[in-house]
Parts: C-alpha cells; sequence; structure tokens
C-alpha cells in the first residue's frame, strides 16, 4: 500500500468518525452565560478549590440542581448529613448546569487531582428544558446522550481509576406525555448502553418518584422537577446499596 493511499483511508476513517458523534450544542464545553447567575464562576472555582483540598474524598457527586440541593437546600440537607457525610463526600453539583456546563467545569479545573473510588453523575434535564423554555438552544435526545457520554470520557481521563455511577435522568412533568418527560426518557434509553459493568455502571430509580399510576407526585417533586425531603430521601435509599458495593 502506498503512502498516499494510506492517507487516504485514515482521513476517510477520521472523517467516519467525527461524523459519527458531531460536534453540538450538549458536547460543546461551555459555561453559563444566565445574567441572573454570575455567581456561576465564582462556584466553579470553589468547587477546584474543595477537590484540591479533598483528593482523598472517596465519594463525589457530579451534577445540577437536584444534586446540589443535597446540601445546599433544607430540601436536602437532613438526608446529606445522615447518608453521604459520614462517608466524606463531596457534592459538584450546580444548579441550571447542562451537560455542556459541566463538560467546561472538568476542563477548568473541576477534579482536579481527585482520586474518588466512586463519582455519581446525574445531569440532562437542563438540557431538555433549556430546549423547551430558550429560543435558538436545541438538544435533541441523542445529542444530549452524547454531551453525557463526553463527560464519562472526561472522567475516565482525569480520574482513571474512578468507578462512576450513571444515573437515569428523572422525570419531570406531570405526566408520561409531557413532552420533556418524553425527552428524558429517551435520553435514558441511549445512556444505559453507556454502562460497562466495571468502570460505569447504570441506574434507573425514576419510577420511585412518581405515583403508581405513572403520574408526577407533587409530594416527591413539588415543582415536577426538583425533589422535596421525602423525595431526597427515596433517593438516598434507592442508590445507597448501589453506592456502598461499587465503594467497597
Amino acid at each position: 500500500m502506498n503512502l498516499k493511499l494510506a492517507g487516504l483511508i485514515i482521513l476517510f476513517s477520521v472523517s467516519v468518525l467525527a461524523a459519527e458523534v458531531p460536534m453540538h450544542v450538549a458536547n460543546t464545553p461551555a459555561p453559563q452565560s444566565d445574567p441572573e447567575r454570575p455567581e456561576w464562576k465564582e462556584r466553579v472555582e470553589n468547587l477546584t478549590a474543595l477537590g484540591t483540598q479533598n483528593p482523598a474524598a472517596p465519594l463525589v457527586f457530579l451534577g445540577d440542581s437536584i444534586t446540589e440541593m443535597w446540601n445546599a437546600d433544607d430540601a436536602g440537607k437532613k438526608v446529606w448529613a445522615k447518608n453521604w457525610a459520614p462517608l466524606k463526600a463531596l457534592n459538584f453539583g450546580i444548579a441550571g448546569d447542562r451537560t455542556e456546563h459541566v463538560l467546561w467545569r472538568l476542563d477548568h479545573g473541576n477534579l482536579d487531582g481527585a482520586h474518588p473510588k466512586l463519582i455519581v453523575l446525574l445531569i440532562g434535564t437542563n438540557n431538555a428544558g433549556q430546549s423547551a423554555e430558550t429560543p435558538g438552544y436545541k438538544c435533541s435526545p441523542q445529542q444530549t446522550a452524547e454531551g453525557i457520554q463526553a463527560i464519562l470520557q472526561r472522567l475516565k481521563t482525569k480520574c482513571p481509576g474512578s468507578k462512576v455511577l450513571l444515573l437515569a435522568v428523572f422525570p419531570r412533568g406531570e405526566e408520561d406525555a409531557d413532552p420533556l418527560r418524553k425527552q428524558n426518557t429517551a435520553v435514558n434509553v441511549i445512556i444505559k448502553t453507556y454502562a460497562d459493568g466495571q468502570r460505569v455502571h447504570f441506574l434507573d430509580i425514576g419510577s420511585k418518584f412518581l405515583k403508581p399510576n405513572g403520574d408526577g407526585n407533587i409530594v416527591i417533586q413539588p415543582d415536577m422537577l426538583h425533589l422535596s425531603e421525602s423525595g431526597y430521601e427515596i433517593f438516598a435509599r434507592e442508590i445507597k446499596p448501589k453506592v456502598d458495593e461499587l465503594m467497597k
């Protein structure tokens, strides 16, 4: 095979790979730009410092407001103190984050030098929400899933010895026909295939937040998205056996 032909084959192969997962909004790192949240970068810097100061912390939760509220809101604080504080867990959740924001954080210091045994990742619902609420922002379930896949790849590079518990995106909306509920469900169908049973493990606990008929439960999700204290109790109860197993 001559060098010219070999070069064409390599170029073709790279083109095919690039075509499989093109760059788009969900897997292109970007900071939050909401003018109502100017404190976002300060929060990012604080989390970077938190990780640097606690490199041996065995457990990290990474995500958006649902994660941040574990220990930043009255709904989650007691549950965090009971379940995760004894394990010296760190909370790397930031309200409003989408997949692209988590990617930006990982590229700009978050988890630098950290070596957790386990990272619990919950992200993606704001990609759906932003698509519905903001003109010009479009993110399909496939794209959100690819954003989550990119985060998993970053975590493999930054924390190669860490396992990841990838949680299904939680249900939102009052009923199964809600467009945002349907988008999150479609994301989950894709991301569950990312689990390899060794480094990445997948867990879907979404049904535990719903009524028996599948409708949203206002007692557990008061705004059909975020969790109440009872919601966080369910959250902890449903993932703790798997967390304990993966941290052995």
